[in-house]
């Protein structure tokens, strides 16, 4: 149970003891190209991948069962990951008299299934603070919809055995404004996948040869807070904040769907096949030119409400 599994959008009968890395609908953790070291850190049903030079997750990925969800009370609380050296996460420190929220990255609830032991556990295992990104404590409607975009892909997405798998995590740019020795993340990516069936008639038409197909979707989502203040007004109230040990100014949530390219772009990590399994398909071109924010491309959607979103 520990750790994210590749193989789990894999139907049960076609893994193996050593999984099923060649599957179409297998989905690998991400790579970083540019070969910067990332720790992992393994999880009940989850992993993270902990960049130790931002003391934030670079990214993260779990697999969630929608027909198997436990529905429990909250339980636990913020915590150390015992995994990493304590200077190589941003704890509570960070989060100390300000407006900063600790947003989950894996959401507590995702991988809360199985046995209600087992759904505890996983629940409890989210708590830690390489888990944790600083967002703006302001809610608003776009905040609400990211955080219920899993459950918008189980529901309408028509997900093979109600199972997905969703990778998330932190746009860590190299102009971040640093606040008490953390760069502070102005754009978030979510990537969700799932497997999609079909049944595959035999060239003889014969009905005892049919077989189900399975092919990989993707969708992916950012979301931004970034301030929408031109640059000077910007570096003035930037260096206001940080004299009086305040976070750094951020804007309202804006979530958008863009091409799964682009996050890989944006992130510098490798996605596997995951672009090429994009909804959007050849609908929407990924980005030739990626603005710093708050500009967004072209080929960006912006999302009012769960009706526009795309999968």
């Amino acid at each position: 149970m520990t750790g994210y599994d590749p193989t789990f959008l894999v139907p049960a009968p076609d893994r193996t003891p050593g999984g099923a890395p060649g599957s179409p609908v297998a989905v690998p953790l991400p790579e970083p190209r540019d070969g910067r070291p990332l720790r992992r850190l393994d999880h009940p049903r989850f992993t993270v991948l902990l960049d130790p030079a931002r003391r934030l997750a670079a990214a993260t990925a779990v697999g969630i069962d929608g027909s198997a969800l436990q529905a429990l009370p909250r339980t636990g609380s913020w915590r150390l990951d015992p995994g990493a050296p304590p200077e190589e996460q941003a704890g509570p420190d960070l989060y100390h008299r300000n407006d900063l929220d600790r947003g989950h990255l894996v959401r507590r609830r995702d991988p809360m299934w199985g046995t209600v032991e087992e759904a505890r556990e996983a629940g409890e295992a989210t708590f830690v603070y390489t888990n944790a990104a600083p967002q703006v404590g302001r809610f608003n409607q776009s905040k609400e919809l990211w955080n219920g975009l899993e459950d918008h892909v189980l529901t309408y997405a028509e997900a093979h055995q109600r199972r997905a798998v969703v990778l998330t995590g932190t746009v860590l740019a190299d102009d971040d404004p640093v606040y008490r020795g953390v760069g502070i993340p102005r754009r978030f990516w979510k990537v969700a996948a799932w497997a999609t069936s079909r049944w595959q008639m035999p060239d003889d038409g014969a009905s005892s040869g049919i077989t189900q197909v399975l092919t990989l979707a993707s969708a992916a989502f950012v979301l931004d807070q970034s301030p929408l203040l031109d640059d000077d007004t910007l570096a003035h109230a930037t260096a206001q904040a940080l004299a009086a040990d305040q976070a750094p100014p951020l804007g309202p949530f804006r979530t958008f769907q863009v091409p799964v390219a682009d996050v890989a772009a944006l992130t510098g990590l490798d996605l596997g096949p995951l672009p090429a399994a994009d909804v959007l398909g050849a609908a929407v071109a990924p980005s030739a030119v990626l603005p710093p924010p708050p500009a967004v491309p072209a080929a960006w959607t912006v999302l009012e409400g769960p009706g526009d979103v795309r999968v």
